[in-house]
């Protein structure tokens, strides 16, 4: 049974993320196949947390994960911000091959691994088939690592969401809440990300779809 995401959790309210042009209903999102839900009183900052269905394991390098069972959604509901999927979601590892190594263990499936810096300066990626989404799994610049205090577990980052018609997406968020738009390191996709001024926590990109 392959591995897949099943629900992501994310330290903010559910109000932040309906200001931000999605469609909420309680504490929670549907986005394409997954769910988003919503904690903000479990404390932390940004998506602490995740449920996958098929795991092997829950020991996945530091990432806090939970089995789970649950179906996916029957449907996902239009957003009017025009968001229709999760492309991928971003985790930091100080020792990458440590943690691709627990991935695997647990059953998930390792697609590449990059052996080639980002702009951001990190040298290498993995990543990982979760159902639609995929997990970029994203090797700390050494200096980083020192900064932090040396070797330490893997850890969420951020998020990318489909947004097909970019330009939309954009224009309903507007300039206040969204950078503007430039080419993404995926060649043929565009990409614009969100400002402190959206109100997430969490880190969010917008892409285009291949």
């Amino acid at each position: 049974m392959a591995v897949t995401l099943g629900e992501l959790t994310v330290a903010d309210s559910a109000a932040a993320w309906r200001e931000c042009g999605f469609e909420v209903a309680g504490e929670e999102c549907v986005v394409g196949e997954v769910r988003i839900r919503f904690a903000p009183s479990e404390g932390g900052r940004g998506l602490v947390g995740w449920s996958l269905r098929g795991i092997g394991s829950t020991d996945l390098d530091g990432l806090p994960t939970v089995a789970s069972e649950r179906q996916p959604p029957a449907e996902a509901p239009a957003h009017p911000n025009g968001i229709t999927a999760i492309d991928h979601v971003v985790a930091i590892s100080s020792d990458l091959d440590r943690t691709v190594r627990a991935l695997e263990a647990a059953g998930l499936d390792l697609r590449r691994v990059r052996e080639e810096p980002t702009p951001a300066g990190a040298p290498r990626q993995a990543f990982f088939r979760l159902g639609s989404t995929i997990l970029e799994v994203v090797q700390e610049p050494p200096e980083a690592t020192e900064r932090a205090g040396g070797d330490r577990p893997a850890f969420f980052w951020g998020l990318a969401f489909v947004a097909p018609d970019l330009e939309r997406t954009v224009a309903h968020l507007g300039e206040e809440r969204v950078s503007e738009i430039r080419p993404a390191v995926q060649p043929g996709r565009r990409i614009a990300t969100l400002r402190r001024a959206a109100g997430l926590s969490v880190p969010v990109a917008l892409m285009t779809i291949d």
